[in-house]
């Protein structure tokens, strides 16, 4: 379940990097490099804080390809409908919710505590578009006053974690988990939900 559940979370992820890439009147080089930081980022930091060899983007050497294609197709489209622009946040709320639960199952297989896999989930679900935000020039989502991200993702993780502790079969804990990530993410944008500001006056 969790490799079809990271399968979709690169494609989703993939397509949030096309639309922001071409949103932002990058050329063909920068659509493609959007499209596959967005896709691996996170999953490439949270490889490398637990060790884990080859990343899995090399291990699983498809997934670049289909990325690749995705962004050249979009390439050979001179002109994006408006109307995607307003559904960008869709593409980017699945991703997270799905990267999110990919993250935190994979740092449990490598033993760690249930805090540590909710900060990797997070990781993984988040840095992807960090990334993607800074090379479209954008002050990152996760680091200014916007819509609850972060705390979606953290909220999921500790769902399907809990979920699993309790005795929930993983691919519904995970399902669970994701749904609780990308509803809540939903949420926060259409009620603009925020954290406070930290003030010193």
């Amino acid at each position: 379940m969790i490799p079809v559940i990271e399968f979709i979370a690169v494609i989703t992820a993939a397509c949030y990097g096309i639309l922001q890439a071409r949103t932002a009147r990058l050329d063909p080089l920068g659509v493609i490099t959007v499209a596959l930081v967005t896709a691996f980022g996170g999953g490439t930091l949270r490889d490398l804080f637990l060790d884990r060899h080859p990343l899995f983007w090399i291990e699983k050497w498809y997934l670049p390809l289909i990325v690749f294609a995705m962004a050249v197709a979009t390439c050979l489209i001179r002109r994006m409908p408006v109307a995607f622009k307003k559904y960008l946040n869709v593409p980017d709320a699945i991703g997270l919710g799905l990267f999110s639960i990919v993250g935190a199952q994979q740092s449990l297989e490598q033993g760690t505590t249930f805090f540590i896999a909710s900060l990797l989930g997070v990781i993984t679900g988040t840095f992807g578009g960090v990334i993607s935000d800074v090379l479209c020039v954008r002050v990152p989502a996760l680091f200014k006053s916007a819509p609850l991200y972060a705390t979606c993702s953290f909220t999921g993780c500790w769902v399907f974690l809990l979920a699993r502790y309790c005795g929930i079969v993983e691919p519904v804990a995970a399902l669970l988990g994701a749904a609780v990530v990308v509803l809540f993410r939903f949420a926060s944008l259409i009620w603009n939900l925020q954290l406070p500001e930290m003030r010193d006056d």
